[in-house]
């Protein structure tokens, strides 16, 4: 099933999230090679693709997990969330509608 997961960044995170965004890609690529990632990218702190300083204020993650406790403990483990990146994450689940599939 799928998973949708929201990440919401804590104030003046940028830093934080740039020291710790190579070891969070690479589990998001290992969720790609597998075939179970369906999106993934951060929410840009202004209205811009590229905010610069102002940086990013969370991301969202929507792929296929087992359960809904297999997707939270995946989430729980995000280097984000060990860096401090994170202060609060939400999983939840995920019907896809369209694209169809």
């Amino acid at each position: 099933m799928l998973y949708a997961i929201v990440g919401e960044d804590v104030p003046n995170s940028l830093e934080r999230r740039l020291a710790s965004r190579p070891a969070h890609l690479a589990r998001l690529l290992e969720l790609e090679a597998a075939g179970r990632m369906v999106l993934g990218g951060p929410f840009p702190a202004i209205d811009t693709a590229d905010p610069g300083p102002a940086g990013f204020c969370g991301s969202l993650i929507v792929a296929e997990f087992d359960s809904l406790a297999a997707a939270q403990a995946w989430a729980d483990a995000d280097p984000y969330v060990a860096a401090g990146v994170y202060g609060r994450v939400t999983v939840r689940p995920f019907k896809q509608v369209l694209p169809k599939s």
